[in-house]
């Protein structure tokens, strides 16, 4: 009998994410290793961790997320407008350019620069796949059950 993913699994499994037009986002398969999770540890969403409940060890599925359920809708809040001024005078500033940013707390926050108008740089601080409805493919290679702890 195949072990079955539950909410106290630990899976090894590679995935693929793929937009709406067939593109790959994401793949462990291209880098050739696969992820390894501990079902409720936070590193996928709970929605992407429903689409593995209940799955079985050698199987592979393909799950049809829309925003909500993925990396969330756009938020209008995460856009910001930055002085030129605060960006090092010999950086490149250019669409699409992804920055990497400190925070108040010392976490590194990556941004996106969507525009640049004279002295006004427009930095987006949403997931870079907010908004998108993705494709997630999965291949579940091992299940192991942890034993809860006392």
């Amino acid at each position: 009998m195949s072990k079955q993913i539950g909410p106290q699994s630990e899976v090894l499994f590679h995935f693929t994410i793929k937009l709406e037009d067939g593109s790959v986002a994401d793949s462990t398969q291209l880098h050739g290793k696969p992820a390894k999770l501990k079902m409720g540890d936070g590193s996928l969403t709970p929605s992407f961790e429903a689409c593995l409940l209940g799955l079985t060890e050698g199987s592979s599925h393909s799950f049809e997320l829309g925003p909500d359920d993925a990396f969330g809708p756009v938020n209008p809040d995460n856009i910001h407008y930055m002085e030129r001024s605060r960006f090092a005078a010999d950086m490149s500033l250019e669409e699409g350019a992804i920055l990497s940013f400190t925070q108040p707390n010392g976490a590194e926050i990556p941004g996106i620069v969507r525009g640049v108008a004279g002295d006004s740089v427009t930095v987006d601080f949403n997931h870079p796949l907010a908004g998108c409805q993705v494709t997630f493919e999965v291949e579940i290679l091992a299940v192991e059950q942890m034993t809860v702890e006392e």
